[in-house]
């Protein structure tokens, strides 16, 4: 198939993509009739019976043998109740839930405590050989409660102070090291009783308010026993962490630099602390929904790539519904517009399409974490993925920011369906902020899957100011994102999204019908990840 703008197939499949499409399928996801599609509520059931009738219509087929649209996904709820205590010199400091600290417990108990525990300052709580790193150095964390930084240490360049050495965790990207799930995951292999990350504003490009919507509600964990399990984990704002610190007569900012280097060794605090959880527990069977189109080659239909968005948000509170109408309504609809185009092409592509709707996706990737231990298609015959959350909502752009680039050839394909809209492709403008790492596509990586990934509004607003998309960006992080003002506005220009969704249409197709699988570039901290059968 010629895979080009001229091609009179594609142009009936990309002109079938419209912005009326999208915004219907947003307002939809986004109503308050659909609860803020939180896991295990009704507004789960009536997202997951939207989507299996959208997919069902479009001619994709269950992936499931058993002929079920949906993959059944343990899950577990944790409504936590916590207090946070810090004792030292005779004080004591309790933590004031949730504006100063959140918490959950990941070992599915009841009740969980704490009591009288060592806490120790670990620095970016990274153990990384190939950068001759580690920051524990050796000291036995067994039964204590650790504390520790977002993100990953940087060192000036030699030549250059002013720039970040680029050779030394990639600069001022962030690697998986500097992802909290990664810290947690080290702590409990270490025995950590407990552990709890600073947060950083300006690390992070959000503020304390987000990660408080995020986590003093409902928690969620796959409902599998894990015997290494933290019995907590969270997050203290910084401020209160320059008053833990302080209560220990130490200086939190000045530990903070010191932990840039490689001879910093953890710190022990003069406080011990104690912590008590209760958890309202409920256990529920959530639902990856998964639909394929199968291929039209002989032996590539054995071979899928699959188009990706998740479903969840955070249900409702006293403040209202989190309707999730950018978060990630957006996402969802652009991939059935994608969904929709190709089944208006004669032929079915010659890789099989697979459409993933994940759910938990905000909390930690639990619905793709369990596809990709249980994977309708082996991940080995499983091509690339394009996973879209967060998309662009607010006219068209000359440039689209593609948060993946520089680890696979899959740039290559989306730089050339650029071209032909006469757009180009620009890398993360923030990659110190590690947005890459924040949504489902990264555990398809951790198992050798290349990505696509769409999490930035793009740059370059055609008809704006030069800041107008930086604007729009920061005006939706501060003010809505994770909020219940994630609403649909009035305002929206849905023009750039049909574009955005005939790119990501041109490119799926392009990764589909060519002989070649896609290859891992040498930079790639994921070349390792999997292995791929050569042809």
């Amino acid at each position: 198939m010629d895979v080009s703008l001229n091609n009179t197939d594609l142009s009936v499949a990309l002109d079938s993509i419209s912005a009326e499409s999208i915004l219907e399928h947003i307002k939809t996801l986004a109503s308050d009739e659909f609860e803020g599609r939180l896991p295990g509520s009704v507004g789960e059931d009536l997202t997951a019976d939207y989507l299996i009738k959208k997919c069902r219509e479009l001619g994709f087929q269950p992936c499931d043998p058993s002929g079920e649209y949906f993959q059944p996904v343990p899950a577990i709820g944790m409504k936590a109740q916590p207090s946070l205590t810090f004792h030292a010199n005779g004080n004591a400091l309790d933590l004031s839930f949730p504006d100063q600290y959140v918490a959950m417990s990941y070992c599915h108990k009841p009740e969980v405590a704490i009591d009288d525990t060592e806490v120790v300052f670990v620095g970016y709580g990274i153990i990384a050989p190939e950068y001759d790193w580690n920051d524990y150095k050796n000291i036995d964390v067994r039964g204590k409660m650790i504390v520790m930084l977002v993100g990953d240490p940087r060192r000036p360049d030699a030549d250059d102070p002013s720039q970040l050495d680029q050779s030394f965790f990639r600069g001022n990207a962030m690697t998986y090291y500097g992802r909290w799930t990664y810290k947690y995951e080290t702590a409990a292999q270490l025995g950590a009783a407990g552990a709890l990350i600073v947060h950083d504003t300006e690390m992070a490009g959000y503020s304390f308010d987000v990660v408080k919507n995020s986590w003093s509600g409902e928690n969620f964990d796959l409902d599998v026993e894990d015997e290494n399990a933290l019995d907590v984990a969270g997050w203290i704002s910084t401020e209160t962490a320059r008053k833990v610190f302080a209560q220990s007569g130490l200086n939190f900012d000045q530990l903070k630099e010191a932990a840039q280097h490689a001879d910093f060794k953890p710190v022990r605090l003069e406080s011990k602390t104690s912590m008590r959880i209760v958890n309202t527990i409920r256990r529920f069977v959530s639902k990856n929904i998964i639909a394929v189109l199968p291929g039209s080659d002989p032996v590539l239909k054995k071979e899928c790539i699959i188009f990706s968005a998740h479903w969840d948000h955070f249900g409702r509170t006293a403040d209202g519904v989190f309707s999730g109408a950018i978060d990630n309504g957006s996402g969802v609809a652009c991939v059935l517009e994608t969904a929709k185009a190709i089944s208006k092409l004669k032929e079915a592509p010659r890789r099989s399409i697979v459409l993933f709707f994940s759910t938990l996706e905000e909390s930690s990737l639990l619905g793709a974490k369990y596809y990709v231990e249980h994977p309708y298609f082996p991940l080995e015959n499983t091509v690339a993925i394009i996973n879209l959350d967060v998309m662009n909502v607010w006219g068209r752009t000359r440039k689209v920011v593609s948060i993946a680039q520089g680890h696979s050839s899959l740039d290559e394909i989306l730089e050339d369906c650029a071209q032909q809209q006469n757009r180009s492709i620009t890398s993360d403008p923030e990659p110190e902020k590690g947005c890459f790492y924040r949504s489902d596509h990264v555990e398809f990586l951790r198992r050798g899957v290349p990505a696509i990934f769409f999490l930035h509004p793009g740059e370059d607003y055609i008809g704006q100011s030069p800041d107008f998309g930086e604007m729009k960006r920061l005006d939706y992080l501060q003010n809505a994102y994770h909020k219940v003002q994630d609403k649909v506005k009035p305002d929206w220009d849905l023009s750039g999204t049909v574009e955005d969704v005939q790119l990501i249409f041109l490119a799926g197709l392009k990764i589909s019908e060519a002989s070649r699988r896609p290859e891992w570039k040498a930079a790639s901290e994921f070349k390792n990840a999997g292995k791929t059968p050569a042809r």
